[in-house]
């Protein structure tokens, strides 16, 4: 079987629940991140995942993203990895996207990108690498990331240009997984948040 790649979105943060554009800034999980990545854990120990014992497992630097690994109980297996960081969003760190609309009308992340950032090509080579490694391996392979570098993984495993991440949502300590159908890359499961609820 060729292998799939699951993606694992951080917990919620004050920043995700207000909507604002986080980037590289720091910032720490919420009460309601902790335990969004306490049940994911737990989701991910029963069947049929049964604790993911021979994945290789990749995580952001970034602290929201290592302590939902961390707290989902996978930091011990797993290895820090800059191109999982979200993209550098420059001049609109922190920033809401109604915020960027004043200043930028009709702006789209995915088709404009950011001044003083990361370009679109920049994210698109990273997400290219975090691709290339995860089809290389002989194994399934579990991230722990953000929000934009994840959709922007997905519409490169589908071999789509990064604008395709625009029509895929992804909420906070959802639960991807990128597989194959009919021998061509393909969604298995998307935003799944079913150990939430």
């Amino acid at each position: 079987m060729a292998p799939r790649i699951l993606l694992a979105r951080h917990g919620q943060t004050e920043w995700s629940l207000l909507g604002r554009h986080t980037g590289r800034t720091d910032i720490p999980l919420l009460d309601e991140g902790r335990r969004g990545a306490k049940l994911l854990g737990e989701r991910l120990r029963r069947a049929p995942w049964n604790g993911l014992p021979d994945l290789e497992i990749r995580t952001s630097p970034l602290s929201r993203a290592r302590e939902t690994c961390e707290i989902a109980g996978f930091g011990d297996r797993a290895e820090n990895w800059d191109a999982l960081m979200e993209w550098d969003y420059g001049a609109y760190e922190g920033l809401t996207p109604a915020r960027i609309q004043e200043l930028r009308p009709g702006w789209l992340i995915w088709r404009d990108g950011v001044p003083e950032g990361e370009t679109r090509e920049q994210v698109s080579a990273r997400a290219d690498e975090v691709v290339g490694w995860a089809r290389s391996a002989d194994r399934d392979v579990l991230v722990f990331a953000h929000g934009h570098i994840l959709r922007t993984i997905a519409a490169r495993w589908l071999g789509e240009d990064i604008s395709f991440g625009s029509r895929i949502r992804l909420d906070p300590t959802s639960l991807s997984v990128l597989s194959w159908a009919y021998g061509a890359p393909a969604l298995e499961r998307w935003n799944d948040t079913g150990h939430m609820e």
